[in-house]
């Protein structure tokens, strides 16, 4: 059959693409028709999202690829989690999203967990309760009587604000709602006991819908503006973490597997039949995340390959020329094994440094360690630590679901790291399945061919994305190093992860 093409766009926290992905029955290829950066503004004292500068490169990227491909099948978008904004009964957006950054929602934990205690709000949501989420900024402008809020007819989260300018269309989608610490996901419904302390009124929020879900096409004025035909949207997981994860090549869904989408944050994953609530979830820092599939995964965010980058841009700065990924992992093998391991999730390793090599350094010297010196030791020590890291939650996983991990998926940019990902192998003394890369994009396109009819099941999807990429497999090696070194670090650092 001739390729059919769908219209993929994947907006992060600091730049958005869109792609083409070429599906010709039973594989696909993608490429990149337009690429923008995503800034936040600071107005006054609030951080906003320019949400209608975002629209507008939306706007381009579809012209772009109509320009190429007229024969577009669907579109679909993804973004972050948590954030959201408002229009009014005339349909018009009230005000630009506020940024998940900002400090306002960012300073009220203490005072929303005394009308609503944390355990609560797990209990009834089974998320994260971290300071981004979407519940803080909620209460920020319940607080605040925001005029947004006052005026608020429907709540709108990213993905569903771009759908509602292109389709006139208003709808939530499970997978992002889930992130905002106001959804149930049990039942699978926005939580009235949560909304009621807040002082907000359920009626803003519209049912949540599955991925999969065609919600309408790009209106009439629209089209008119863009000279672009009516393209059919579908809803993807639009929280990019479930796309994510809808995306991962699963052979065997029977198998326990779990997965790590690597990048400048990781996250760890496993798939679960419900929501996961007990104390030891929250505390352990572990969240419940919606799925594709309407169900949920377990997962843990852990500060990622953020550290390694903080380190090359000091190493660049120092030699004054630019030193590749391939330079500074094959500068690593060379260092000495297992030698000194950092906690990757102390605070000062997710922070802008100016020089996170000595931070690294002065860390495992306060902690009794030898410190690395130079670029090979401290980024062996820095991707030994992310291994350690991995064995670590995963361990914590298996406690929490009763289920032994059998096989790895790691999926995202640092699934190129094949060092990396060896090690991860070795360590945990699993077989790792390493790709894609682009995995995000990969699960934007399964749900838009569920949504268009072209596949019935994610089972049926990931079929393709085994036939459209070459995946590497890496066997754990044997040995009782990392035995030895992993209760080395679990000494070290027991106090701070308990």
């Amino acid at each position: 059959m001739a390729d059919k093409h769908y219209l993929i766009f994947d907006l992060g926290a600091s730049n958005g693409r869109a792609l083409v992905a070429h599906f010709d029955g039973r594989a696909f290829t993608m490429e990149e028709v337009h690429r923008f950066e995503n800034r936040p503004v600071r107005a006054g004292e609030t951080l906003y999202w320019d949400v209608l500068r975002l629209y507008s490169e939306v706007q381009i990227g579809l012209q772009s690829a109509v320009h190429r491909f007229r024969d577009i099948e669907s579109l679909a978008i993804d973004t972050w989690g948590v954030d959201f904004g408002f229009i009014d009964r005339k349909g018009r957006l009230i005000c630009n999203p506020v940024h998940y950054r900002d400090e306002r929602r960012n300073s009220l934990t203490t005072e929303l967990f005394s009308i609503i205690p944390e355990e609560e709000i797990f209990r009834l949501t089974g998320m994260f309760t971290i300071s981004i989420m979407g519940i803080f900024n909620m209460y920020a402008l319940a607080k605040d009587d925001a005029t947004e809020l006052r005026h608020a007819y429907k709540y709108l989260m990213m993905p569903d604000i771009f759908n509602y300018f292109l389709t006139g269309k208003v709808a939530n989608e499970y997978t992002n709602a889930t992130t905002s610490d106001m959804y149930n996901q049990r039942e699978r419904k926005w939580e009235e006991r949560i909304l009621d302390k807040l002082g907000v009124p359920p009626s803003i929020f519209s049912e949540a819908v599955l991925p999969g879900t065609r919600i309408g096409k790009v209106q009439k004025s629209v089209c008119a503006e863009l000279s672009v035909p009516s393209i059919p949207i579908v809803v993807p997981a639009t929280h990019d973490t479930a796309s994510a994860e809808t995306g991962i090549p699963v052979k065997d869904v029977d198998r326990n597997w779990a997965w790590l989408s690597m990048g400048t944050w990781i996250v760890s994953g496993m798939k679960t039949a419900q929501p996961i609530l007990d104390t030891g979830t929250l505390h352990g820092g572990f969240g419940n995340e919606g799925d594709s599939e309407g169900k949920s995964f377990l997962a843990r965010n852990i500060t990622g390959l953020w550290i390694a980058q903080q380190c090359r841009e000091k190493w660049m700065l120092d030699t004054g020329k630019k030193i590749t990924w391939e330079e500074i992992v094959a500068a690593s093998e060379q260092a000495p094994v297992l030698g000194a391991f950092i906690d990757v999730d102390d605070p000062r390793f997710g922070q802008v440094q100016a020089d996170m090599p000595g931070v690294v350094r002065e860390y495992c010297v306060k902690t009794g360690q030898k410190a690395p010196y130079g670029m090979a030791e401290v980024a062996r020590c820095v991707y030994e630590s992310l291994v350690m890291k991995f064995r670590r939650s995963f361990e914590e996983m298996m406690r929490l679901t009763g289920k032994r991990i059998e096989l790895l998926h790691l999926v995202g940019g640092g699934s190129n790291h094949r060092l990396l990902c060896q090690w991860t192998a070795d360590c945990m003394r699993v077989p790792v399945v390493a790709g894609p890369s682009e995995t995000t994009a990969v699960g934007n396109l399964l749900m838009q061919l569920k949504g268009t009819g072209e596949i019935c099941s994610l089972e049926e999807g990931r079929d393709t994305v085994i036939r459209s990429f070459r995946l590497r497999h890496h066997e754990p090696r044997k040995g009782e190093k990392w035995d030895d070194a992993y209760n080395r670090y679990t000494r070290l650092f027991q106090r701070t992860m308990e």
